[in-house]
């Protein structure tokens, strides 16, 4: 259109507009039913005329995927999930497994074979919980297992030795590829340490004590992060599950509460005598909790239940750390006043494993065992860490190789946080074996099909392919070589 038309068009004025208005609703309104019509007949007949728009096509593609999806797949429920005595009859001659007894871990005669996990009320795997893999396995499972290998008689070979020395001189961290079994491997050492005569204190998931997922407060007196709530549930667990050898150990100090914010003011100091059993010095606090909800004196309690146990020489101690690469990260998910992040360091509990990993802290019996997790993405190996673990391992170490090629990417630009470097000192690799053997592979292959969590007849064929897909790695092996390629119950 020209300029000169468009303003003479203009200069019409809305009777012009009207007109062409009303000419426009005419022809719609006499071909828009007709169209309309047809397309509602084409929508019931399931097919979309081609003139329909973009939206319309799509919304007719997403509800034919809506009628599709609708039906879902039925599957039983796996064994362990069946307590009805009716439907425990289903498994038909399941496999006889030896249980983890008190010394059947020194034996040669049980490596490479699957023994079975007892787990009483207060056994420390029930009581202080475990890693979400390891959880989702023993969940599937009639009764949850381990495959006992030669690194599984290594270590406790060496927690014999370290019984009757300090922990200082036995700080281990277990390395290895992911899916090599070093949760498992930290089961079998607390399994065994919890059935002769052992104080077991275990950190399933270090990482919830740097994610921001626990209530902190500032203690101006040691100048640090203290976390109450998560030192109470430490100390509720330790009580549970080694009740009875806190009894034995009485206090070396006297516990005063006063009035400085976290204790109660009104009452004045009360003080927990020197000589009070642990286990009646931790069931203050519980009692205190249960009475009025206050658990801001925990992080108090903690510290003089640990100061005991370091000084006792009645029994050796194991603490057990997992994922404890989260503890060496440079900064935690917790902030300051000033929405800076936390150091791990300046919260009380990781400080406290930190300094029993490095030494500064030491229990006079006893030992320090952690893993580190390599599928937690978001908390991955510190080179701190990395460096502490190389200057351990023998040069031709596979992990010695894969670790070294992560230092030397990242060593001309991350600079070294000192007091990691400190924390990380003297820590000593143990480095798993990358895959199963034939027989391990075997043992676990046998109890995950007799305990009819695998259905189906299975022959040699499929565990040799199975075996081979995974490149014989523990947890390929099991998740995505016989639960996601076979029938599972």
């Amino acid at each position: 259109m020209s300029l000169l038309s468009s303003t003479a068009s203009r200069a019409a004025g809305p009777s012009t507009f009207g007109r062409v208005a009303q000419l426009q609703k005419t022809v719609l309104s006499k071909t828009l039913p007709a169209e309309v019509a047809s397309f509602q007949q084409s929508r019931n007949k399931g097919t979309v005329p081609s003139q329909a728009g973009y939206l319309v096509k799509r919304k007719q593609q997403s509800e034919r995927k809506v009628k599709r999806t609708k039906v879902a797949m039925y599957r039983p429920l796996p064994p362990a999930q069946k307590t009805h005595p009716l439907l425990k009859a289903e498994v038909q001659n399941p496999v006889q497994l030896p249980k983890l007894e008190q010394d059947s871990l020194t034996s040669s005669e049980i490596v490479g074979q699957a023994a079975a996990f007892d787990l009483p009320t207060n056994d420390p795997l029930r009581v202080f919980g475990l890693p979400k893999n390891p959880l989702l396995e023993f969940r599937l499972l009639h009764k949850p297992f381990s495959v006992v290998r030669q690194v599984t008689k290594d270590t406790v070979e060496l927690l014999e030795k370290a019984k009757d020395l300090p922990s200082s001189q036995t700080r281990l961290v277990m390395t290895g590829k992911a899916g090599t079994g070093k949760s498992y491997l930290l089961f079998q050492a607390i399994e065994h340490c919890a059935k002769n005569e052992w104080l077991v204190v275990y950190i399933p998931r270090a990482i919830n004590l740097v994610n921001n997922t626990s209530p902190y407060t500032y203690d101006i007196r040691t100048q640090t992060y203290l976390q109450p709530a998560y030192s109470f549930q430490t100390l509720q667990r330790m009580l549970t599950a080694n009740a009875e050898l806190l009894s034995k150990i009485p206090l070396v100090e006297d516990i005063v509460l006063d009035a400085d914010g976290s204790k109660r003011a009104a009452e004045g100091n009360r003080v927990i005598k020197k000589g009070t059993p642990l286990s009646q010095v931790i069931e203050v606090i519980i009692k205190e909790r249960e009475k009025s909800r206050n658990v801001a004196a925990a992080p108090i309690f903690l510290e003089a239940v640990m100061k005991t146990l370091e000084r006792q020489k009645q029994y050796p101690v194991l603490l057990a750390v997992d994922d404890i690469q989260a503890l060496y990260i440079r900064k935690s998910a917790y902030k300051d006043p000033h929405f800076q992040a936390i150091k791990p360091y300046h919260l009380s509990l990781p400080r406290l494993l930190l300094e029993y990993a490095s030494g500064i802290r030491s229990f006079q019996r006893g030992a320090f065992l952690s893993a580190v997790s390599t599928s937690a993405v978001q908390y991955p190996m510190p080179v701190e860490l990395v460096d502490a673990i190389r200057t351990s391992l023998p040069a031709e170490s596979p992990d010695v190789v894969r670790q070294k090629t992560i230092a030397e990417v990242t060593a001309a630009y991350a600079p070294r946080d000192k007091a990691l470097v400190r924390y990380a000192e003297g820590l000593k690799a143990l480095s798993m074996p990358e895959k199963f053997t034939l027989e391990e592979a075997a043992s676990a292959y046998e109890v995950w099909k007799g305990q009819g969590t695998v259905r189906g007849n299975h022959y040699d064929e499929v565990f040799l392919a199975k075996y081979t897909e995974s490149a014989g790695n523990p947890k390929d092996f099991i998740w995505k070589g016989l639960l996601a390629s076979t029938d599972v119950a």
